[in-house]
């Protein structure tokens, strides 16, 4: 359970492009990291989660809008109540604005690159955990 990844995947689509340039902002990926948190808590306790906060966000690359983005994160400490996320997002496609290519043209990035990394605590009240509902692969401790 600890250690053990999960992730989504989504495109920024033009919607999403929020500065000049296309950029995304950086709170698109802290709401996909949301979700990956939710995703933990209820593999973990059978239960949806209340995100409590970040102890810290570092952003290391732009997101446009096109890009394909990879949010993960897996559970690094649990408590009673709450428990610790090391998440991440990478762009793993974009599209290629090269010279003379179509305004379709698109790349996989081999590696796929870090745009962002943090650490979050969630929690789910005592009385609403039901690991049994939960994935039993978490349920080792």
């Amino acid at each position: 359970m600890i250690g053990t990844r999960v992730s989504l995947r989504t495109r920024m689509s033009a919607g999403d492009a929020h500065y000049a340039g296309e950029l995304v902002e950086g709170a698109h990926i802290v709401t996909a990291w949301g979700d990956v948190g939710t995703e933990l808590a209820i593999r973990l306790f059978g239960d949806e989660s209340l995100f409590v906060g970040y102890s810290e966000i570092r952003y290391t690359a732009p997101v446009y809008s096109g890009d394909w983005m990879e949010y993960s994160g897996y559970i690094e400490k649990v408590g009673n109540t709450s428990f610790t996320c090391h998440f991440e997002a990478h762009k793993y496609m974009c599209l290629d604005k090269g010279e003379g290519l179509a305004d379709s043209a698109a790349k996989v990035l081999d590696p796929p690159v870090l745009c962002a990394y943090a650490t979050g605590t969630l929690m789910v009240a005592k009385e609403l955990q039901r690991p049994e509902f939960g994935d039993p692969e978490f349920q080792k401790r």
